[in-house]
């Protein structure tokens, strides 16, 4: 069955894909609605009949975190993927729906069993150093990189990958034990970056020099990259897609400080801001700015804030002592003085906006008078310090805030938290690679398919030093099991009812602390047109109008 083939009228992209009920796809925001020259909710203000997009220019965008490294194969860390996604291309590319598009593909055939995908490889694709593309590269990144060091990848598609053959330079096949709907929205930028095998092979992969001075097939090339000041890269003349991209310069500047960031904007220092939720409402407001909002984001879509405790150290190994610390959270604080109301308390493991979400789940209680009961009833009192017992929480700096809120919530329950703010990095590593803390944090990103996102926070083959995996250490077989089903059936219909006993049985077990679902707000100039927030090769189509 032909799914999909690549197409450039007047050098933009279109295709159609074929409706295929294993491959139904999520929602991400509203359908775009026309609003003079710009979309309310899209990805920015877009050309209208009479303005054709024009070459040349500087695209600055402020960057809140510095990236650390430049291989997104290796990380789903937001800020790698941010920086360095334009660098490189997946199999496909998902429009803000999520439906999938040609990319490094120009067309793809599903078996009628849904076991078998035989991608299509563009002709003529090269490396920013100059030696081609081959289905080689496809086969490495997945066996030798993305099914090692991306957890979203890893999680998902390694239970149930066959293997993959390559028959000849342009050709990829992917063989699965059973049926895998998914797949197609597995295979982007952000989910799975294609590296160059002649670089990669043989080599520590995740010190490899390439890491630093990346070389990629995508629409900008590097060019220079300064540790926690900025990373620019250039337009890749040579890029595959004819026409594209139209800018010749892009270049990120890593600002951390939200206040310095909108500051910056309003100087027209720089182009593009993602913007916090405090500010959201006066941007709205100012002229020649565009403000829009996506469900998707250069780490990925659906994101959930969540506290990771760490099941290996007591007293988080007990049921009830973590049952009280949930009692103890107050998000509705945190959705007001954190989001600005700009997203929601979280009611589980998934997105409430994911397809896949138990709609018949309440919000999480709070009460501090329930949880000191709850702690008294578990024969944790209070010592002569007014102290139950101490942790330790191992946060990103831009989570400051949330940090104070929680530890004011576990003190009013005697629970003395200490707060160890860490560089992003830094944190993550601390985290999920040494596993030196008692509490930590993840915006843990679902995907737009449980297989993608959610899957590798809980399943229990995925307990290993990968950033962003099982990082609580959480064992349960019969959540390995509700997984392996769910994405063993090929309808939603049949997947629905499998993942509302998966999200009952986590909530059972609470293994997480699941505070925020996070929406995307950002900012640009009304002269940028066609830029893509919901992914990580945000300017591959974007254009400067004057």
């Amino acid at each position: 069955m032909e799914v999909a083939r690549r197409s450039f009228p007047r050098l933009v992209t279109a295709c159609v894909v074929a409706a295929l009920p294993l491959l139904l796809l999520a929602c991400g925001d509203d359908d775009a609605k026309p609003a003079a020259a710009t979309v309310a909710g899209s990805s920015s203000p877009v050309a209208t009949a009479a303005a054709a997009p024009r070459k040349g220019g500087t695209l600055v965008v402020s960057a809140s975190s510095d990236p650390g490294q430049l291989n997104p194969a290796i990380t789903t860390a937001g800020g790698t993927h941010f920086a360095a996604g334009s660098i490189y291309n997946g199999l496909v590319e998902l429009d803000k729906d999520f439906k999938p598009a040609p990319d490094l593909a120009e067309s793809w055939t599903v078996s009628e069993d849904g076991k078998t995908y035989t991608f299509k490889l563009a002709k003529g694709v090269k490396w920013h150093d100059g030696v081609p593309f081959t289905s080689a590269d496809v086969k490495f990144t997945f066996e030798q990189v993305l099914l090692k060091f991306h957890a979203r990848t890893k999680a998902g598609m390694e239970p149930a990958l066959a293997g993959i053959e390559i028959p000849d330079d342009l050709t990829v096949i992917f063989r699965f034990k059973t049926p895998y709907a998914p797949l197609l929205q597995q295979l982007n930028v952000i989910e799975a970056p294609i590296v160059a095998k002649h670089l990669y092979e043989g080599t520590d992969i995740q010190n490899n020099p390439a890491n630093l001075k990346p070389v990629g097939t995508g629409p900008f090339r590097f060019v220079e990259y300064k540790k926690g000041q900025q990373l620019s890269l250039e337009r890749n003349p040579d890029y595959f897609k004819p026409g594209l991209p139209y800018l010749d310069k892009l270049v990120f500047t890593i600002i951390p400080q939200d206040a310095t960031r909108v500051l910056a904007f309003e100087n027209k220092e720089v182009d593009y801001v993602g913007l916090p939720g405090a500010d959201v409402a006066r941007f709205e407001k100012l002229d020649g700015v565009f403000v829009g909002r996506t469900a998707a984001g250069s780490g990925g879509s659906f994101c959930v804030s969540t506290i990771i405790p760490n099941l290996e150290k007591a007293p988080l190994d007990k049921l009830e002592v973590r049952q009280a610390l949930n009692l103890a959270i107050d998000r509705n604080r945190m959705v007001k003085q954190i989001l600005f109301d700009q997203g929601d308390a979280a009611r589980g493991p998934l997105a409430s906006t994911l397809w896949a979400f138990d709609k018949s789940l309440s919000p999480f209680e709070y009460s501090a008078q329930k949880a000191n009961d709850a702690f008294e009833k578990a024969g944790l009192k209070k010592g002569g310090d007014g102290n139950r017992f101490k942790l330790t929480a191992v946060f990103p700096t831009s989570q400051s805030k949330l940090g104070e809120i929680l530890k004011e919530n576990f003190t009013a329950v005697g629970v003395d938290l200490e707060l160890k703010l860490l560089e992003v990095n830094e944190a993550n590593q601390t985290v999920f690679m040494k596993r030196e803390f008692d509490l930590g944090f993840a915006s843990y990103c679902n995907g737009p398919d449980p297989e993608i996102g959610v899957r590798r926070v809980y399943d229990s083959t995925n307990i290993k030093p990968v950033l962003f995996s099982n990082g609580a250490a959480y064992r349960n077989p019969k959540v390995d099991d509700l997984f392996n089903r769910g994405v063993a059936e090929v309808t939603r219909e049949k997947r629905v009812p499998i993942y509302a006993e998966l999200q009952k049985t986590l909530l059972a077990d609470m293994p997480y602390f699941w505070l925020l679902e996070t929406r995307n707000a950002y900012a640009v100039r009304t002269n940028l047109r066609d830029i893509r927030p919901w992914t990580s090769s945000l300017a591959e189509y974007a254009w400067l109008d004057k």
